[in-house]
């Protein structure tokens, strides 16, 4: 009894004992000692002895369980039989102790069952030894009633060892005895104590979907006394997790499917109606009107092909559900939200008429039931767009709190999306105007309006944007006219400023648009200065406002400026952060592109100077303070360039910008080239200045290539050679360059591969891998020309070898590409000419490669070893082995 004293000793300190310390330690050894196999011997053990607490059995109880879930194939097979006895034993003991234990125990037996075949169990399987016992001890029916309501429940727990095919076999084990279950269960109903357990358990084994015709469920007693005692205090729980289990066992996926199951639906839908006046009765617990609220959601959700047909006896089901979606708690007026969303589904889809053949009637049919729920959607509307009203004490809810409001407002968004689809979008923009003009009339406090409801209506508007037509001529004029009218409180602002941004194209296309335009833009520079937040979404809208309009905006170029510029300065009360200030450059950018080339120099040159001048400044003060400066000082300034050079499309423009400031950047890449932060925003803006400019660089690519080449052998910079590969996309068919190109390549490969001469450089330095590799597959798709004569080529086919087996995902694709590249060579017109140079490398390699192929594809590497394209080309493989061995 050593081991035993010591856990319960284990236990007592783990419960009681006033050090943290020797508890936690406790709790480590008690955690050891479950995974070891005295655990089984020892629980045993101390659940028969009569003198453990409470806090033994249930530890014992808990270990027993997990160890026949993950442990059994420990046991020797002859352990079985004796293994099922002293768990039978302990379900007997129990059948008045405490009930957490009495669960345990009845799980283990159902871990047990679930892994040990029917023939090894003996007594024709579980559910006839089960029976067996409840007949033979009847006053122990309680505990047998649990683990009956465990077992089909088993077999859908992957905690458990059991092997796929076994689980099957289990579960098509308890489907065949599944006459034998619902008899026991039924002969417990005429125990008024064992209803509520026999109850629970019927719904669990309605889990399983086994075929039990509906004619037969429909006048089942089971089925009967579930319906009958849905209004019943005592039993209406389980009651109604039995008729929630029976609306998901009569779904279907067609129509022609339901009619297997209407014998059953017509019986329980009618019982569930009953309980509509429920939803309103102000007496009913919370907890027992989301119960009734649940069984018409399970009926929405289940018969939504049926309900779609827009019968009259459907749209009593609609009506109940309207009912639920007006709850005031949002957890019970969003059960409904998925079935809003299926009906959309049934009603707009084709997919739902096929059947009908004809397109005419195809259309007809779809007008017809959009018209029947019309009106469903448009209560809809009304209902659940003052969901989404902030709280009056919204300051003050934890973070969390405001987290999961914001999730209500999203799906909030999704049903008035859904809802939009059926209505249209004008329709349903009319409800919510007449929110909005009812919230600024009639929401006022004294002199002080209520913000909130005004946000509301907007935050809903603004949901249904993608919706509303760009001619729409009626209602959006007269919101667009409202909006500088309401008080700039910061969530207001906020939401206000966001659906500026979202009606954006509207604004472009209405015939008045120009004239909203100050105004709007008026509003988005309040929103800037009122807080952090509204400051966010001001700058997002400014910069769709300027992608949508900026044709419109090029006569006002210098009040964007100015915009523009306090935003970037943070003069006066602007409170645009960083990151967001590069919706003001794109927009200003965008703007740009809009004007005549002389112009649009001009403007960039005027676009760059808030981040050139910073910049300058630091370099003016000499290398010592720009080597010194932290890397974030610098590079929000570069990312504002290559915004710029991304978002202005004027090549010519670009490239005269990036000419003039090619010093600047120098002086940055010679100081801070050990910097990785400040070389990737350096080389990023590098990268849109090369793929806007193209080939309007002129002078200064080479200039860039010599600058990354020379500094790339001190540093080695991954950055350096991505920029590199996307030059070498642009310009590396243009004869022109070859030269420089050609010295760029064999500089860049011949330093990486002295970089990378094991798997442990590799699996150090996976970034220069990746981007290496990448390179080279581009010199094959771009400029073989260059990569195959070279002698670096070789040593870059040997460097791969080394590193295919990385551990890492976008290095070992890219390793991976550049092979598969080079095995592929032949099928391209280009690539032809250089097959016999590549054979001449790869072909006395061959052999090593397919090795270390066929070795990397079968040693069990992570998942993302084969990807989109295998391990590489199979044929290309043959054709490899076959030159390099002769044999195919």
């Amino acid at each position: 009894m050593a081991l035993e004293n010591i856990v319960k000793e284990a236990l007592n300190a783990l419960y009681h004992h006033p050090d943290d310390a020797v508890r936690s330690q406790a709790d480590q050894w008690l955690q050891e000692f479950q995974r070891t196999i005295d655990a089984w011997q020892v629980s045993d053990n101390l659940l028969h002895d009569a003198s453990s607490n409470v806090e033994t059995l249930i530890f014992c109880s808990q270990t027993l369980r997990s160890k026949v879930q993950r442990d059994f194939e420990e046991l020797p097979s002859e352990a079985f039989r004796s293994l099922r006895d002293s768990l039978n034993n302990l379900l007997k003991t129990f059948h008045k102790g405490p009930p957490k234990v009495r669960t345990q125990i009845s799980l283990a037996v159902a871990a047990l069952a679930v892994q040990v075949p029917a023939e090894d169990w003996g007594d024709g399987g579980i559910m006839n030894w089960l029976r067996d016992e409840m007949n033979s001890n009847p006053d122990i029916v309680p505990s047998f009633l649990e683990l009956l309501r465990v077992l089909p429940e088993e077999v859908f727990n992957y905690k458990i060892a059991a092997r796929p095919d076994r689980r099957r076999k289990f579960e098509n084990e308890l489907a065949s005895t599944m006459d034998v279950a619902l008899g026991i269960l039924t002969a417990c109903l005429n125990i008024p104590e064992l209803k509520e357990q026999a109850l629970e358990a019927f719904a669990s084994w309605l889990r399983l979907r086994h075929s039990i015709p509906a004619s037969v469920l429909a006048t089942h007693p089971l089925v009967l006394t579930a319906l009958s005692s849905l209004t019943s205090d005592v039993l209406s729980e389980a009651a109604v997790n039995v008729i929630s289990e029976l609306i998901h066992y009569t779904s279907a996926r067609n129509i022609e499917g339901f009619s297997v199951h209407m014998p059953l639906i017509q019986v329980i839908v009618p019982q569930v109606m009953n309980l509509k006046p429920q939803l309103r009765d102000s007496s009913k617990d919370e907890e027992d009107v989301k119960a009734i609220a649940r069984l018409f959601a399970d009926m929405g959700d289940s018969y939504v092909e049926l309900i779609a047909t827009g019968s009259d006896e459907s749209m009593m089901i609609v009506h109940a559900l309207l009912e639920v979606a007006a709850h005031p708690e949002y957890d019970i007026a969003s059960m409904t939200f998925n079935f809003w969303h299926n009906l959309q589904i049934c009603l707009i889809e084709r997919e739902s008429y096929l059947s009908l053949g004809n397109e005419s009637l195809i259309e007809a049919e779809r007008n017809r039931r959009v018209q029947v729920f019309r009106s469903s959607y448009e209560s809809l509307v009304s209902m659940v767009s003052c969901k989404v009203q902030y709280p009056q004490d919204y300051s003050q809810l934890s973070k969390e709190d405001q987290k999961d409001f914001k999730q209500t407002r999203y799906a909030v968004a999704d049903v008035l999306i859904d809802a939009a689809l059926v209505l249209g979008g004008e329709s349903t923009l009319k409800i919510l105007y007449m929110k909005l003009v009812e919230a600024l009339s009639g929401h006022q406090n004294g002199d002080m309006m209520d913000w909130r409801p005004s946000e509301a209506a907007l935050y809903c508007i603004r949901a249904i944007s993608d919706l509303v037509p760009f001619i729409e001529a009626e209602v959006m004029p007269q919101i667009m006219s409202l909006l500088p009218k309401l008080p700039h409180q910061s969530l207001l602002l906020q939401t206000v400023c966001l659906t500026v941004g979202a009606y954006s194209k509207w604004i472009d296309a209405a015939p008045n648009g120009l004239s909203f335009l100050p105004s709007v833009i008026d509003i988005l520079v309040s929103g800037m200065s009122m807080s952090e937040d509204s400051a966010a979404a001001a700058a997002l809208a400014f910069r769709h406002i300027c992608d949508d309009c900026g044709k419109k905006l090029c006569g006002s170029l210098d009040g964007l400026f100015q915009i523009y510029q306090r935003a970037m300065t943070g003069e006066g009360s602007f409170k645009v952060a960083a990151q967001d200030s590069l919706h003001l450059v794109e927009a200003l950018s965008i703007v740009i592109t809009e004007l005549p080339p002389d112009q649009a120099k001009k403007a960039l040159e005027a676009l760059c100077i808030p981040a050139v001048a910073p910049l300058q400044e630091v370099i003016n003060q000499g290398p010592l303070v720009l080597g010194q400066k932290p890397a974030r000082e610098i590079t929000v300034h570069i990312d504002r360039l290559a915004n710029i050079f991304r978002y202005v499309n004027n090549p010519e423009a670009v490239a005269d910008a990036i000419q003039r400031l090619w010093p600047l950047f120098k002086a940055i890449f010679d100081i801070r080239a050990w910097d990785m932060r400040t070389m990737e925003s350096l080389c990023r803006a590098c990268k849109h200045a090369v793929r806007t400019s193209k080939r309007f660089m002129g002078v200064t690519i080479g200039a860039m290539l010599e600058e990354i080449q020379g500094l790339y052998k001190q540093h080695h910079q991954p950055c350096f050679l991505y920029l590199s590969s996307e030059v070498i996309k642009i310009f590396g068919s243009d004869p022109s360059c070859a030269d420089y190109l050609k010295v760029l390549i064999e500089s860049l490969f011949s330093n990486t591969a002295c970089l990378l001469t094991k798997i442990q450089d590799f699996t150090s330095r996976p970034d220069i891998a990746d981007d290496c590799f990448l390179l080279a597959s581009r010199c094959i798709r771009y400029c073989p020309h260059l990569l195959f004569p070279s002698p670096v080529f070789p040593s870059l086919v040997e460097c791969s070898m080394i590193g295919i087996t990385v551990q890492h995902r976008e290095a070992s694709n890219s390793i991976l590409s550049f092979l598969s590249d080079i095995f592929d060579l032949g099928k391209s017109s280009q690539g032809q000419q250089f097959v016999p140079m590549r054979d001449n490398v790869i072909v006395p390699r061959g052999a090593s490669i397919t090795r270390i192929l066929v070795a990397a594809a079968t040693r069990g590497p992570p998942k993302f070893k084969i990807g989109n394209r295998g391990i590489c080309s199979a044929g290309a493989i043959e054709g490899i082995w076959v030159k390099s061995f002769g044999v195919g």
